[in-house]
């Protein structure tokens, strides 16, 4: 006979599943025997365990307290998806989330995936039920089509910076970007008579981002001053983007007096592109960005910014996380504070 026919011959019975009689007819033992080979309750010889074992293998038979178990297998691991590591911003994230997922008893197993990898998948099951037993996500300007089906709509997942797709049941843990770009914005309104403020967008689609300008467009309103097209730009949460938006600006010779950078990493490419231009900060230009990482206050002059509790974010997402794998349920959206953190680069001593 061919491996082929053997195969086939073998393989479990028509209709169902393989049963625990199924393995005796095919071991040539009693239901009794497979039992105590299972349970190891009795010792067997070896050459009966062999064909026993040889015979669960071939019919494909899953004991049911074993299926019981795999139904709801547990791997004491949580999952973190993240768009890459490079940032600085992401390090409190892992440390907020690692501290946090330790002290629950979980490991914290980490998978890095661009987002533009993930969006029209619609089965997209990274770091899914076969080797977590819950997702913490970072979204960043992922499409709710995608959010989704990360990894389904039962599995546990935290979004991290994002809310959730209406209709889920997906926590997601945000920060008050409106409220603390506002602040940003008027602070430069009011303390340092600032008339004609950029805005540095992030990436199209970001939630932060879009949150962000509304602050600024808010704050704008409020003093009655036009919002002006022209001075919105591009910088996409990154250095490079973030010079070459404000060198555009100068080339096109639009006149500002201040910088609304969309984060962090954005502030640090306007401050290269202000100084290769002959323009000081603050006492030409005040510069501010958003989030508050940890080179902000290391540059000349230091940035002033507003301070998002990343690492409580990760903190904050992995104990929401485990409430919905031991509870079934969280809640649906945490919304953490910003502060502003006042310090030179905007016109303050």
């Amino acid at each position: 006979m061919d491996t082929l026919t053997s195969c086939q011959t073998n393989s479990a019975p028509r209709g169902g599943h393989a049963t625990i009689g199924d393995v005796a007819q095919k071991a040539e033992v009693s239901i009794a025997t497979v039992s105590r080979v299972l349970n190891q309750t009795v010792k067997v010889s070896d050459d009966t365990a062999i064909r026993v074992h040889r015979a669960i293998a071939e019919l494909g038979y899953v004991p049911q307290a074993a299926a019981r178990n795999l139904a709801r297998r547990k791997t004491n691991t949580i999952g973190l998806l993240l768009p890459d590591i490079a940032s600085d911003f992401f390090f409190p994230i892992l440390r907020g989330s690692e501290i946090a997922a330790r002290q629950a008893g979980f490991d914290l197993l980490i998978a890095i995936q661009p987002l533009e990898a993930l969006r029209g998948k619609n089965d997209a099951n990274l770091l899914g039920s076969h080797n977590t037993d819950g997702l913490l996500v970072f979204a960043g300007d992922l499409d709710e089509e995608t959010l989704a089906h990360l990894p389904g709509p039962d599995f546990p997942m935290v979004l991290l910076y994002h809310s959730a797709p209406q209709g889920s049941n997906i926590t997601s843990i945000v920060v008050e970007n409106r409220n603390g770009a506002r602040r940003l914005v008027e602070h430069l309104i009011e303390v340092h008579h600032c008339q004609r403020i950029v805005f540095l967008r992030g990436p199209d689609g970001n939630e932060d981002s879009q949150w962000r300008e509304l602050g600024y467009r808010l704050a704008l309103s409020t003093h009655h001053l036009e919002f002006d097209e022209r001075l919105i730009a591009t910088g996409g949460f990154e250095e490079a983007q973030g010079r070459a938006a404000v060198e555009g600006l100068l080339r096109q010779d639009i006149q500002f007096d201040a910088i609304f950078a969309g984060d962090d990493d954005t502030a640090i490419g306007c401050l290269s592109a202000l100084a290769r231009a002959g323009l000081r900060v603050p006492q030409d230009v005040a510069l501010v960005g958003f989030d508050d990482m940890t080179p902000a206050r290391y540059l000349n002059p230091p940035l002033t910014t507003v301070r998002a509790p990343t690492e409580q974010v990760g903190r904050e997402a992995v104990q929401q996380l485990v409430r919905r794998i031991h509870c079934g349920q969280a809640e649906p959206m945490v919304l953490l504070p910003t502060e502003l953190i006042i310090r030179q680069s905007c016109g303050c001593k």
